[in-house]
């Protein structure tokens, strides 16, 4: 009994996972926030539905990531890289702070069923990924329309964004693309700690950046969970920004889809082909790669010091 309490210790308290989680999500997205934006650009791009009455100096169908960085460069600034980064700060600080202490909870309980550590894994990932989507979900529909607004703004400020969701689609509107995103995210979050916690021990003894393989072990479950659930994330992209500002954002008229992932991901498909679904994928992996290394080896090293803390209190 002894020993499964000292690795219970080992973990740190629910306070310390939830602050180290908070921390990670909150470093990683301001590194990120470029590419960030400049996937959800690319997300966004119709092939055969470019507005040629665009507002947007200029602009005509630019589907590479290098001419997509130059026009908003160009056009928008280089603050434009950090647009709805407010919304986005507070995503990924209450994301990352709700899915670690989701995923040690739910690991800890799934621990009294004494399943196969990789069922134990998957299912404690997913149960993460889930309950962090759905409780920060309105803050990632803001922060999409954010980043997808051109030089002509469709909301003034963070709190006028809100304002108008409410009044013009009412609660609805905050939770559009709710079924792709946790369609997307059970599969990614298992999937992710399933491959990290698969890796990390095998990376530990190897010399790598930053002294361990925390953060290559991050990249590498990252990028294999991403490429299998991606065309899910553009979906979630398309439907947030469905609405009555649907014409306004950068790249053009973005075309009313159906309800639901099945309905959307057909039409998609039936207008922009297979390649459609995975627009911005290049991109999105090397997002995700940085965001997911940076974030593990923040939330690894942050506890750590907390734990350190907590003993040098317990010791004075």
């Amino acid at each position: 009994m002894s020993g499964g309490g000292e690795h219970l210790k080992d973990e740190g308290s629910r306070l310390q996972v939830v602050a180290a989680g908070a921390i990670a999500g909150l470093i990683s997205r301001f590194c990120i926030a470029p590419l960030d934006v400049l996937k959800i650009r690319l997300q966004l791009q119709i092939h055969s539905l470019v507005d040629p009455l665009s507002r947007l100096p200029g602009w005509k169908a630019r589907y590479s990531t290098i001419e997509t960085f130059k026009h908003i460069l160009r056009h928008e600034g280089v603050t434009a890289f950090w647009k709805g980064n407010i919304s986005a700060e507070l995503l990924y600080i209450n994301y990352g702070a709700v899915q670690f202490s989701a995923y040690r909870l739910t690991n800890q309980s799934l621990k009294l069923l004494h399943l196969p550590n990789g069922a134990e894994v998957f299912m404690s990932g997913a149960v993460a990924g889930a309950s962090a989507t759905t409780l920060t979900y309105p803050l990632d529909l803001l922060r999409t329309r954010f980043a997808a607004q051109g030089p002509d703004r469709v909301y003034a400020s963070l709190r006028a964004g809100v304002r108008d969701i409410w009044r013009e689609e009412g609660t609805r509107g905050f939770f559009q693309g709710l079924g792709a995103g946790i369609a997307q995210i059970v599969p990614y979050t298992g999937l992710f700690f399933s491959a990290y916690e698969t890796l990390r021990p095998l990376l530990a003894t190897l010399s790598l950046p930053f002294g361990s393989g925390d953060a290559t072990a991050g990249v590498l479950a990252s990028v294999m969970a991403k490429t299998g659930v991606f065309p899910l994330d553009l979906i979630r992209k398309r439907l947030q920004v469905q609405g009555p500002t649907r014409t306004r954002y950068a790249g053009g008229k973005i075309p009313v889809y159906g309800e639901g992932v099945w309905r959307t991901g057909r039409s998609v498909v039936r207008r922009e082909g297979w390649r459609g679904l995975y627009r911005g994928l290049g991109i999105g992996l090397v997002k995700s790669a940085p965001a997911s290394a940076i974030t593990m080896w923040t939330y690894e090293r942050t506890l750590k010091v907390m734990k350190e803390w907590e003993e040098i209190g317990d010791d004075v």
